[in-house]
């Protein structure tokens, strides 16, 4: 009888009385018999919630996450790759999909993830394994995950979804959070980006690419260095020239997005093509660097494909002074690489020793997108 009559209660008051944030908090006047209805509008005026998530969100974010989720379920309908959004950009469908699935670690992984195991859906114990294993051999880890290109440009996705200056990727914060509460070095490049996505050398992220663009990979860099440069005080330096220049590329979307699309014309791009000083050679993988890179084919893009000189290793020689080594996968960087690297190990044992740095960069999709998901390999034997 009891819940019958609160039930009726929350009937009659929903909808009808609108209870505004800076009312919230003032006394209110109200008959004792109105207690439970004041309780009632205090709690309907809470940001709303992601699911059954402990994130609140915001109108606009809601909005923004229940629309990506519809364009989502469009596109894996289809079975396309690719959404196309304004102003000539492209998107993979798999980024929009993580953007749009909520909490995705801990209960939560197995319910989103599209890895084939139950058990190795929640990134968490693999990310924490792996910094355990190197920490152990006296290397640190950076973890630097490269933010959906759809949360540096949301209105080129959803022009008509205004999220008035808050984040496109709540949960992924949050997450980074979790990471860091367990001693993992995160780098979250948002906000850099945010910043610079309307540079002068063009946005920060291609637009007809999955990948960041050169100016993107260039920021990337930068911050990395401002992260390691203590840690590799007293490296021996090298000089590296440095040119901007203009580029044109065939961004992969073109092709993901099959025969019904329009055509993509090439794309004009700048990129920083680094150089030794003296010689004009390339970069090349220093398998004694204290400094290692693995990850995912944003380690390899503008070095080995789409361009040469000026990928993720070319920066960091320039911006370090000295050449990193680097493992880099065109697949998943999530487990794939780290099976590589393992590989490595076993074949040369004495790999790891001269190692003080492991940056690991890859798509962030890959928390939730990755099928073969978050397996915990080993370092080494």
């Amino acid at each position: 009888m009891k819940s019958t009559r609160i039930l009726s209660g929350i009937r009659r008051f929903r909808g009808a009385v609108s209870l505004s944030a800076s009312t919230v908090g003032k006394a209110v006047s109200l008959p004792r018999s109105s207690c439970f209805y004041a309780v009632i509008l205090t709690c309907l005026s809470i940001p709303k919630v992601f699911a059954a998530d402990s994130i609140p969100l915001s109108d606009s974010q809601q909005k923004f996450v229940n629309e990506l989720a519809a364009k989502s379920r469009s596109a894996e309908s289809k079975g396309a790759a690719v959404i196309s959004g304004a102003d000539g950009w492209f998107f993979l469908s798999s980024d929009i999909r993580f953007l749009s699935v909520g909490q995705f670690w801990g209960a939560d992984a197995a319910k989103v993830s599209r890895a084939h195991k139950p058990e190795s859906a929640d990134p968490i114990p693999a990310i924490v394994d792996f910094h355990n294993e190197l920490k152990r051999r006296g290397i640190d880890l950076l973890l630097l995950p490269v933010p959906p290109k759809a949360a540096i440009y949301p209105e080129k996705i959803l022009p008509d979804v205004d999220l008035h200056g808050e984040t496109a990727a709540p949960f992924l914060a949050r997450f980074y959070d979790e990471l860091r509460k367990r001693g993992i070095d995160v780098v979250d490049l948002a906000p850099v980006f945010l910043q610079n996505r309307a540079g002068e050398h063009g946005p920060v992220f291609c637009k007809t690419d999955s990948h960041w663009s050169g100016f993107g990979c260039v920021l990337a860099a930068q911050t990395i260095k401002e992260k390691i440069h203590e840690k590799l005080a007293g490296q021996p330096r090298k000089n590296y020239a440095a040119e901007w220049k203009e580029t044109t590329i065939k961004g992969d979307l073109g092709d993901l997005a099959g025969p019904n699309t329009k055509k993509l014309e090439p794309e004009k791009i700048a990129v920083r093509t680094i150089s030794d000083k003296e010689t004009g050679a390339a970069t090349i993988p220093d398998p004694n660097s204290p400094l290692l890179i693995i990850g995912d084919s944003h380690t390899l893009v503008f070095h080995d494909f789409l361009g040469e000189k000026s990928g993720l290793l070319d920066q960091l020689a320039y911006e370090t002074g000295f050449a990193p080594d680097l493992i880099g996968t065109r697949g998943s960087g999530a487990t794939s690489v780290r099976i590589t690297l393992y590989r490595r190990t076993r074949k040369d044992p004495e790999y790891l020793a001269k190692k003080k740095v492991i940056v690991w960069c890859f798509a962030a999709r890959e928390f939730t997108e990755s099928d073969q998901g978050w397996e915990k390999v080993p370092v080494s034997q």
